[in-house]
C-alpha cells in the first residue's frame, strides 16, 4: 500500500500546488478565519471524509476510518496567515491588502488535504484511522490548539505527527530532533514611570529614558549570569518607546520583548529575576514601574520513540544523507500542546532554494517556498502514518503458534 500511496502524491502534485496557491491568494488572520475552514471542510466532505466543523471555534477535523483494525494516527496542519503586506510579485500573491501567508501554513493545509484524498482512495486497505486536524490561529497566542483539544480533536488518538515547511533549509532536506525542539515563547511588557521636566534641568526629574536604558542593560545579564551555559534561553527587549520633543525629559518609557526557554525551572527563574532587576533599577532611580508577563506556547518536546519512527520515515523518503538531527530552535509553536496529551513528533521539511531566490525567512514580505517541498512533506507524513499503523496493528495480531 505504501508504494502505491507515495506514487499518488506525484500523480496529484499539480492539484497539491493548485490548492496551496488558491489558499495563498486568500489569506485570513488568526481568529478571523472564515472562508479558509469552509474551503477545507468542503473539500474533505466531497471526498467522503467524516468532518467536524467549528472545532474549538474555527477548526476543522476530518476522520478517515480504515477498512482494517488498528491505531488512530493524527496529522495536524495550521491555516492562519500574518498581518504582512506581500512583496513577492508572484502571480498568485495575496489578494488581501496587508495579509499574507508568510509562514507556509497554506502549504501545510494543502499537504494535509492531498493526504486525505489519497487515504480515502486506499481506505479499505488502511489499518486503523487517521484524524486530520486543521488548526486555526497558530500565529497568535493563545492559539487554536488548546481550544481544539478541549473540544475533543485528540479523543482516541494514539500518536500525532506534524511538519513545518522550513524556508531556511534547502528543499530535499528534513530536520528532526528528539526531546526539546522548539522553545517556549513568552511576552513581557514593562512601563517605567518617572518624573518629566525640562531638558535643561535633569536634576529636577526622574528620567524614564535613562532608567529604561539601564533596565535593558541589566536584563541582558539574566541569561549570561544566571543560566547554565549548557542550557538555552533568550531575553530580548524588542521595543523601547519613550520621549517626545528634543528638550523634554520623558516621564514614561515602555519596553516590550520576549523570553524563550525550554525548561520550566529556567523560565520561572527568569521571570523572578526580571521582576527583581526592574524593581531594583527603578528603586535606585526613584521611579516606579508596571511589569506584565504572559506565558505563551510551551516548548515543543518530541517523544523519543515517535521521533525515531519519524526519522526512519524521512530516511525512506529522501535518503539518510538528507536527514539531519537539528539543534534546538528558539521559535515557538503551539503544536507543543498536542504533545502534552499524546506521544508524537514535529519536524521541519526544507523548502528553500537559493538558485531560485527562495532565500527569505519566515514572516518576511518576500517569503516563498520551493513547492517541491509539499510533496516531500506529504510523503514523509504518509510514510510515518502507514508505518505506525502497520506496526501497531501487527503487534496486536495473534501469532501463528498462539492458541485460538
Amino acid at each position: 500500500m505504501l508504494e502505491a500511496v507515495l506514487k499518488k502524491v506525484d500523480a496529484y502534485f499539480d492539484e497539491l500546488v493548485d490548492i496551496r496557491r488558491t489558499l495563498h491568494k486568500h489569506p485570513e488572520l488568526s481568529f478571523e478565519e472564515v472562508k479558509t475552514p469552509a474551503f477545507i471542510a468542503d473539500y474533505l466532505e466531497k471526498l467522503g471524509v467524516n468532518v467536524r466543523r467549528g472545532v474549538g471555534g474555527r477548526g476543522v477535523v476530518g476522520t478517515i476510518k480504515g477498512g482494517k483494525p488498528g491505531p488512530t494516527v493524527a496529522l495536524r496542519a495550521d491555516f492562519d496567515a500574518l498581518p504582512i503586506q506581500e512583496e513577492t510579485g508572484l502571480p498568485y500573491q495575496s489578494t488581501v491588502p496587508g495579509v499574507m501567508h508568510a509562514c507556509g501554513h497554506d502549504g501545510h493545509t494543502a499537504t494535509l488535504l492531498i493526504i486525505a484524498k489519497i487515504l480515502m482512495e486506499h481506505r479499505q486497505q488502511l489499518e486503523g484511522s487517521v484524524v486530520l486536524i486543521h488548526q486555526f490561529a497558530e500565529e497568535l497566542a493563545p492559539g487554536g490548539a488548546i481550544a481544539m483539544i478541549e473540544d475533543g480533536c485528540l479523543d482516541g488518538v494514539d500518536v500525532i505527527y506534524g511538519t513545518h515547511l522550513w524556508a531556511t533549509m534547502p528543499v530535499g532536506e528534513i530536520g528532526y530532533r528528539s526531546g526539546a525542539f522548539m522553545a517556549a515563547a513568552d511576552k513581557f511588557a514593562v512601563t517605567i514611570y518617572g518624573k518629566g521636566g525640562h531638558g535643561a534641568a535633569p536634576h529636577e526629574t526622574v528620567d524614564a529614558v535613562t532608567v529604561g536604558a539601564s533596565v535593558v542593560q541589566q536584563l541582558q545579564q539574566i541569561v549570561s549570569r544566571n543560566v547554565d551555559p549548557l542550557e538555552s534561553a533568550v531575553v530580548t527587549v524588542a521595543s523601547f518607546q519613550a520621549g517626545g520633543p528634543f528638550n523634554v525629559i520623558a516621564d514614561k518609557a515602555n519596553l516590550v520583548g520576549t523570553v524563550r526557554t525550554f525548561k520550566e525551572d529556567i523560565q520561572d527563574m527568569i521571570i523572578e529575576r526580571m521582576e527583581r532587576t526592574i524593581k531594583g533599577v527603578c528603586d535606585a532611580a526613584g521611579a516606579t514601574y508596571a511589569f506584565a508577563y504572559d506565558k505563551g506556547y510551551p516548548a515543543v518536546i518530541n517523544h523519543p520513540k515517535e521521533t525515531d519512527d519519524l526519522k526512519n520515515a524521512a530516511v525512506a523518503v529522501v535518503g539518510e544523507e538528507h536527514v539531519a538531527e537539528m539543534a534546538p530552535v528558539m521559535g515557538g509553536e503551539d503544536f507543543a500542546y498536542y504533545l502534552h496529551h499524546v506521544p508524537g513528533a514535529f519536524f521541519f521539511t526544507g523548502a528553500g532554494n537559493e538558485d531560485e531566490g527562495i532565500i527569505y525567512p519566515h514572516h518576511h514580505p518576500k517569503f516563498m517556498i520551493d513547492e517541491r517541498s509539499l510533496a516531500i512533506a506529504a510523503k514523509t507524513l504518509l510514510t510515518a502514518t502507514l508505518s505506525y499503523s502497520q506496526k501497531d496493528a501487527s503487534a496486536h495480531e495473534p501469532s501463528a503458534t498462539s492458541d485460538r
